[in-house]
């Protein structure tokens, strides 16, 4: 990762930081979400700023790296990278969300839920190509399942939720019987990757 790419980083974290800290103090998530799916457009406008540790993932399958998490957990983000052919369990986020196409591609089947019966039905079909962003809100629906379009290489995406989302409780859905069961995704990586040593930038300006 290049000195420009952790300053985009750190300046996306930044303005999220001051977007939520504002925004939670008047109860604004319309803020959040509209002026947050355009600081996230930006980012994923370009391909020079993520760590090659969030870029791994498995060779089936999916990961979900941790790549910041607000202090007070308000906001966090993650790569998440899906394997060649992959798919997600039907699932739901219980915040909001921001997904945002860095590099591949990947569609997104949303699923309406009936609330007496609780059976799923088709809802839209969304395929995100780089610097497309795709706003998740539980008020409107949030249940969707995540593919990679592509079948010979993985797809990344950069994703951004109100709150520490692999600590959050939310659930999975069975496609066919349409059972609700609780999960907490947790995060693939162990070690967060740090873009916040500038100690080459400083020593360069003296």
């Amino acid at each position: 990762m290049s000195a420009t790419g952790s300053a985009r980083l750190r300046r996306f974290i930044a303005d999220m930081t001051q977007l939520v800290g504002g925004a939670v103090q008047d109860r604004d998530e319309d803020a959040i979400v509209e002026v947050g799916a355009r600081l996230l457009a930006d980012l994923v406008r370009h391909d020079d700023w993520l760590p090659e540790l969030a870029a791994q993932g498995p060779p089936h399958g999916y990961a979900q790296n941790l790549l910041w998490c607000d202090p007070l957990e308000r906001f966090s983000v993650v790569s998440f990278v899906c394997a060649s052919g992959a798919l997600t369990p039907v699932h739901d986020h219980c915040v909001w969300g921001l997904v945002g196409m860095l590099r591949g591609s990947e569609t997104s089947q949303a699923f309406v839920r009936d609330p007496a019966s609780g059976r799923l039905s088709l809802g839209s079909l969304s395929v995100l190509a780089p610097g497309d962003v795709e706003v998740l809100r539980p008020s409107r629906g949030d249940i969707h399942q995540v593919s990679n379009v592509l079948k010979d290489r993985s797809s990344i995406s950069i994703h951004v939720y109100g709150g520490n989302i692999g600590a959050v409780r939310r659930h999975v859905y069975d496609s066919g019987t349409h059972e609700e069961r609780p999960f907490v995704s947790g995060y693939t990586n162990r070690v967060v990757p740090n873009f916040w040593d500038r100690s080459t930038e400083t020593r360069g300006s003296d």
